[in-house]
């Protein structure tokens, strides 16, 4: 148990000391600044000064410049800083924080991001801070690849360039095995419910916009070609269809029936912005919208249990009921 507390709190230190060179750094400008300024300003030895430099950039992609022996920041390599109120810094933290928590691996970017969010914080927010970093660095490191892939398409994303992708789509359809897509990335999204991370944009392959999990993103190339962004509220528009992430899918129009149990729950919550609610007097609600495609609705559906009944359309009906009797097979009554 020792062993594993040092590693996570080693694996804590490593980020917060990239973090305290990479600031070192920024105030240095042009001037930069030898290894043994470094280590003196950081706290550390030489030798180790010039690993974390060499780790700075193989890792967190944090551009570097070298000459007669003195090191500084690219400052094209870096984003202008943010000057926030405490409630926008506040607002910013909670959107990473949900981040942070639904992640299942350490990612030393999202580490490093939390320990310049805590900069000039009051010590209450400080101290969340060092929690969510325990919370992350209690997690398996993400693999390279992985980080790889994202911030390459961040890259392309930020520059308005077109990728080839390798996909992976066959995880549950292997008729659909890998294909190769010719995308431009028009937004990286989370999804809290599938905990993954997914790139939309426009397929030009297929000619249509589509979704990629990251997680089945084999490989990554960046072109020289740019595109043109879509135009205003184009993506906005389409996700207002989605239940989650999946937009491209052919609409269609669910109605179900939630008991009196559940009625209240249901009615409480905005669960999508084309959903209309019709109570009745017996405190059953029939809840009414129009999402793209089934396959993400399907597991809220179930998530409800035995208070919700499938009224339309025909087939998701009969695909819940299929589920629930196949699952309850599997509980005989004793």
């Amino acid at each position: 148990m020792r062993d594993e507390r040092d590693r996570l709190s080693a694996k804590r230190d490593r980020t917060a000391r990239f973090y305290r060179v990479v600031t070192f750094l920024e105030g240095r400008g042009e001037r930069g600044a030898t290894a043994s300024e470094i280590a003196a300003a950081v706290g550390m030895s030489k030798r180790t000064a010039y690993r974390d430099l060499v780790a700075i950039q193989d890792e967190l992609e944090i551009p570097i410049w070298e000459g007669d022996g003195r090191y500084g920041l690219d400052e094209k390599g870096l984003l202008p800083a943010l000057r926030l109120t405490q409630s926008e810094a506040m607002a910013v933290f909670l959107s990473a924080r949900l981040m942070a928590r639904y992640a299942d691996t350490y990612d030393p970017d999202l580490a490093a991001a939390f320990q310049k969010l805590a900069t000039g914080l009051p010590e209450v927010l400080r101290a969340h801070v060092v929690l969510t970093l325990d919370l992350m660095s209690s997690r398996p490191p993400s693999e390279a690849v992985e980080r790889a892939i994202v911030q390459r398409l961040t890259k392309a994303w930020a520059e308005r360039r077109i990728v080839e992708i390798r996909y992976r789509g066959g995880t549950y359809d292997p008729a659909k095995g890998t294909r190769t897509a010719r995308v431009r990335p028009y937004l990286i999204e989370p999804s809290l419910t599938m905990r993954a991370l997914y790139l939309i944009g426009w397929d030009e392959t297929r000619g249509a916009i589509r979704t990629f999990k990251l997680e089945r993103i084999e490989e990554v190339t960046l072109t020289a070609a740019v595109f043109e962004p879509p135009p205003d509220g184009t993506i906005e528009t389409t996700f207002k269809r989605a239940w989650d992430i999946i937009a491209d899918q052919e609409d269609v129009d669910v109605l179900l029936r939630f008991s009196p149990a559940a009625a209240g729950r249901v009615a409480e919550t905005g669960w999508h912005p084309s959903q209309r609610l019709e109570p009745s007097d017996d405190g059953t609600l029939r809840w009414r919208a129009r999402v793209s495609g089934t396959l993400e609705i399907r597991s809220w559906i179930l998530g409800w249990g035995s208070d919700v009944e499938v009224l339309e359309p025909a087939e998701l009906r009969a695909e819940i009921g299929a589920i629930l009797q196949a699952a309850a097979s599997r509980y005989p009554t004793v």
